[in-house]
């Protein structure tokens, strides 16, 4: 069965998961990043209707669950990897409250501009950025199912195969995960025309 992750418990309550597994310091920091993002990130919500803040928990627990990251810049930036693309937040800002580190993969995972030409720099991204890119996604992808656009479902899943499930590849759980993902939702691979703009 796919492994799925749900943020709908909020921070304390994954935050009490992770003591046993993070340091205090660890944590403390990811206490300022998700109070940074909730901050920002406001009443925006995810398609199917959730906060947006769950999004960002559930790529957070995949690192720190699935993958067994520890790297507390990977960690802080996976909770405040839409920061700068969806809100105001400029990536000086995210540099100046949490470090060159955290800005750095920020930076590496923010579309600015063509989608296309983003997923192609993904390609030459460091490791680090694309865990929290395939993190992201994954939360993303999941419950693929419940997007209210069924032609929606159709143009990301086939972005998802071209442009994400080669990026897994060599990455151990990832690429277990996405092989399972891709065979399970494989009825979504239709031709609607419906393809102009993947994003949710």
């Amino acid at each position: 069965m796919l492994r799925t992750f749900d943020g709908s418990a909020g921070w304390p309550a994954l935050r009490s998961r992770f003591a046993g597994r993070l340091p205090e310091t660890t944590l403390a920091g990811l206490d300022a990043a998700v109070e940074f993002a909730v901050q920002r990130h406001g009443e925006q919500r995810r398609p199917a209707g959730e906060p947006y803040a769950e999004h960002l928990l559930e790529a957070l627990d995949v690192l720190v669950e699935a993958a067994g990251e520890r790297d507390p810049d990977v960690l802080r930036a996976a909770v405040l990897h839409d920061v700068v693309e969806d809100t105001p937040t400029t990536l000086d800002e995210v540099r100046e409250r949490f470090g060159p580190g955290v800005a750095e993969l920020v930076g590496w995972v923010t579309k600015e501009g063509d989608r296309a030409a983003y997923l192609q720099r993904l390609r030459g991204a460091p490791d680090a950025a694309l865990a929290v890119k395939l993190a992201d996604r994954l939360s993303n992808v999941q419950r693929l199912r419940t997007h209210p656009r069924p032609a929606k479902r159709a143009a990301y899943y086939r972005e998802t195969v071209a442009t994400i499930v080669p990026l897994a590849a060599g990455r151990g759980w990832f690429e277990e995960w996405y092989r399972q993902w891709q065979a399970d939702h494989a009825d979504l691979d239709t031709t609607d025309p419906d393809t102009t703009d993947p994003a949710v």
